[in-house]
């Protein structure tokens, strides 16, 4: 019997020191438990199915995650129109002024009125950026967005034209090529569903913008060339009753229009409710705010918003943004109170996978964590540190040093110094003088180095974080498993085999014997 449980020891002592070899002989340091996925998966992972709609191309995303909750040929490459232009209000917003003077040239004024979209304007006539952005989300206003456009570019309106499209390329567009900066037709100005939710995502995070095209009525003041207001209304029939209130959301917060006849109907549109922030995109779409009021109703219905502070417990219970996971950092690091994660309403937010990830490391940020579902990304959240500073030290000298060597218990500085008054005065006041001195300086230096330790104490502790209750199921199942396997199913297959052998002989030795017999019978 003691065989058999030394035999049982030593067999899950060998596997328990297989895992933790390996953990430690990977090569990032990081350790193979500790790259273990976190997950919770419920028994079945499914994303509810969207609403069939008449555009050729639809994407639904949530802006803050990125997240996409519904697409229809999201890749496809099609004619934006005017939805062009919040790309160039978004490059506007980021490289000039609001009070900077617009002055409108011959090409903007010619070039762009006619049977398009426009206000009217006159040749040098002057407005300001603001007003003429609003110009070109309310009205679409094409004349304004190419003097926009000139305008940023210093003159030269091809500058603008590169400049859309390595902003497009930096947000990941992979569809999309812009000609223009109002999106007047040109075979080769085209973008896709997907790129320009991209596009509309990275707006709306402006402030400026989402007030714009919020807005449902403004007045350009009297200019340089026209002597009465001038009135803009917003086309987009979600937010704004100008052409009828069929259509009106009471969850749109803006959008854009546009159409052309090679274009047809496209429309982005930004709605919100209950903490979610949607971006609908529509191309090539004969009933474009019916889609996406189906699309907003849909993804409404079906989704639901987590904070991920208030919501991750996986790591521990040490309490909500501060589970175990920062116990080894505590109070330097948490997560990030304002991130979210998106889940259909059927999941919970246990049943998400999430990773850690250290690639945008620095600064503030220890690391992060990439959230997904059913393998797909619903949301990150970064692990902060809270700017908390290390205790700091200070130490004497001289009799100083003595006293505190001799009372290493007494943690209070003053009561040290008190002590120090009664035994020994002159000793004292070699150690204050040495505070005063050398001993402030390295004070500071080590808080200096307290706050270094702080931010590598923080990124090892993240590395080296402890394994969780999952994991160590899991160990302790492997290791049953194994300890099964060895004990009682191998020895059982040789029982069995011997006992067959035993058979076979017994059977030959009867058999042997029986003819001997007959032999003798004979």
């Amino acid at each position: 019997m003691t065989k058999f449980f030394t035999k049982i020891f030593f067999s899950m002592l060998a596997v328990v020191l297989v895992i933790a070899g390996i953990s430690l002989t990977v090569p990032d340091g990081t350790g193979l438990i500790s790259q273990l996925t976190v997950s919770a998966y419920a028994d079945e992972v499914s994303w509810p199915t969207g609403p069939e709609v008449t555009a050729d191309s639809a994407i639904v995303i949530e802006a803050t995650t990125g997240t996409v909750l519904y697409e229809k040929n999201a890749d496809a490459q099609h004619y934006p129109a005017s939805i062009t232009k919040i790309m160039t209000t978004l490059l506007a917003l980021e490289n000039s002024s609001l009070d900077e003077v617009v002055t409108f040239s011959a090409d903007a004024v010619y070039k762009n009125e006619g049977d398009s979209s426009h206000i009217a304007r006159d040749l040098d006539e002057q407005m300001t950026m603001e007003q003429c952005l609003y110009a070109v989300m309310l009205e679409s206003a094409n004349e304004c967005a190419y003097a926009v456009a000139e305008h940023v570019g210093d003159g030269d309106y091809q500058a603008f034209v590169d400049l859309m499209n390595e902003k497009a390329a930096e947000l990941g567009c992979t569809n999309t090529t812009f000609t223009n900066a109002n999106g007047l037709p040109d075979e080769s100005h085209v973008t896709s569903c997907r790129d320009m939710a991209l596009i509309a995502q990275a707006a709306i995070a402006n402030s400026t913008f989402r007030q714009i095209v919020g807005t449902v009525k403004y007045t350009i003041p009297p200019t340089n060339k026209h002597d009465e207001e001038t009135i803009l209304n917003n086309h987009h029939r979600m937010i704004s009753s100008y052409k009828g209130t069929s259509y009106l959301y009471e969850y749109c917060i803006g959008g854009k229009t546009g159409y052309t006849v090679a274009a047809g109907n496209t429309l982005v549109t930004y709605a919100e409710k209950d903490g979610m922030l949607l971006i609908c995109v529509v191309m090539q779409a004969p009933s474009q705010y019916e889609d996406t009021t189906s699309l907003f109703e849909y993804c409404f219905a079906n989704y639901t918003m987590y904070n991920v502070a208030e919501n991750e417990t996986r790591y521990g219970d040490a309490g909500v943004g501060t589970a175990s996971l920062f116990s080894e950092v505590q109070p330097y690091a948490e997560l990030d109170p304002d991130a979210q994660i998106i889940l259909p309403a059927t999941a919970e937010f246990a049943d998400t996978e999430v990773e850690i990830s250290y690639e945008d490391a620095g600064g503030s940020t220890v690391g992060t964590l990439i959230y997904s579902y059913g393998g797909k990304q619903v949301g990150t959240a970064d692990v902060v540190t809270t700017g908390a500073s290390a205790a700091t030290y200070v130490f004497g000298s001289g009799a100083s040093d003595s006293a505190e060597e001799s009372d290493n218990n007494d943690t209070d500085d003053s009561n040290r110094a008190d002590e120090n008054d009664e035994t020994d005065n002159g000793s004292n006041v070699g150690a204050d003088d040495a505070d005063d001195g050398t001993d402030t300086g390295f004070a500071a230096d080590t808080d200096t180095v307290g706050e270094t330790d702080q931010a590598s104490s923080g990124s090892s502790a993240l590395r080296l974080q402890n394994i969780n209750k999952d994991r160590i199921i899991l160990i302790i199942i492997i290791i049953a498993a194994i300890a099964v396997v060895i004990f009682v199913i191998i020895p059982n297959i040789r029982r069995a085999r011997r006992r067959k052998r035993a058979r076979e002989r017994r059977y030959k030795e009867i058999t042997g014997d029986r003819r001997r017999n007959r032999r003798r019978r004979r």
